[in-house]
C-alpha cells in the first residue's frame, strides 16, 4: 500500500475496524465459518454498505450472498492494521495512567509491546511496574536507539509533553501516542495520535446533561 493510499483511508474507518475484529473473534470462538456485511451491520448498529466499504480497505473480497470467511477476515484486518507486526514501544510517565497502560497485557495482541517505562521521579526510578523496569529519562535516547523503537507513548502532564516528544524524535521514534491533553508540534515524518481523555469526558457529560434536560421537559 502506497503512502498516498494510506492517507486516503478515513480515520473513522480505522476506528471501526477494531470493533469488527472483536465481533469476528466472538464468531470464531463460536465456530461460525462465514459472516455477511448485513449481519455485522445489524449486530454493531452500522449501515451494511459502510461495513462493506470499510472491509474493502483490507483487500479482502467476499462472496456475493454468502459473505466472508470469518478466519480470513480476522487475518485481513490484523494484517491491515499492523497487528501482525511486533512494534516495540517505550512509555514515558508512570503515573496512574501510565501504570494502567503497563498493566494492559492485550496491547501485545494489537502489535504493541511496551518494553520499558521512563520517569523523572526518583521514587519511581528503579522500580518494576507490571514487569517493566522504570528507567531515568537520561537513558531514553540510548535505549530507544539501541532497540530501534518506533513507538513512543506520552503519559506525562501537559507541560512536559512537548519536551518528551522532542526527546522521542531525537531518539528516532516515528509514531507517538499522545495521552497528554495538549497538541504536539512535530514534523510531517512523525505520526501523532492524540487521545484526550478530558475531551471524551466532556462529550459524555454534555450528552448526559442534554439527555437529562430533555427528560425534564
Amino acid at each position: 500500500m502506497t503512502e498516498e493510499t494510506y492517507k486516503s483511508i478515513p480515520e473513522p474507518t480505522l476506528r471501526r475496524l477494531p470493533s469488527y475484529h472483536r465481533y469476528l473473534k466472538g464468531l470464531a470462538a463460536r465456530k461460525r465459518p462465514v459472516v455477511s456485511c448485513s449481519r455485522i451491520g445489524e449486530e454493531l448498529g452500522l449501515d451494511p454498505t459502510q461495513v462493506r466499504k470499510d472491509l474493502g480497505y483490507t483487500g479482502i473480497i467476499g462472496t456475493p450472498k454468502v459473505g466472508y470467511p470469518v478466519d480470513a477476515l480476522i487475518e485481513a484486518i490484523e494484517e491491515f492494521l499492523g497487528w501482525t507486526n511486533a512494534n516495540e514501544g517505550l512509555l514515558v510517565g508512570v503515573g496512574s495512567l501510565g501504570t494502567a497502560l503497563l498493566g494492559f497485557e492485550r496491547f501485545n495482541t494489537y502489535g504493541l509491546h511496551i518494553v520499558a517505562a521512563f520517569d523523572n521521579d526518583a521514587a519511581k526510578i528503579g522500580t518494576t511496574v507490571h514487569g517493566r523496569d522504570v528507567l531515568p529519562m537520561e537513558k531514553f535516547v540510548r535505549l530507544a536507539t539501541r532497540i530501534h523503537a518506533l513507538v513512543g507513548i506520552i503519559a506525562v502532564p501537559a507541560e512536559h509533553a512537548q519536551t518528551t516528544a522532542n526527546l522521542m524524535m531525537q531518539a528516532g521514534i516515528r509514531a507517538i501516542w499522545n495521552l497528554a491533553p495538549v497538541p504536539l508540534v512535530v514534523p510531517p515524518t512523525v505520526i501523532v495520535q492524540q487521545d484526550d481523555l478530558f475531551a471524551s469526558l466532556a462529550v459524555l457529560t454534555q450528552k448526559l446533561s442534554a439527555r437529562l434536560k430533555s427528560e425534564r421537559v
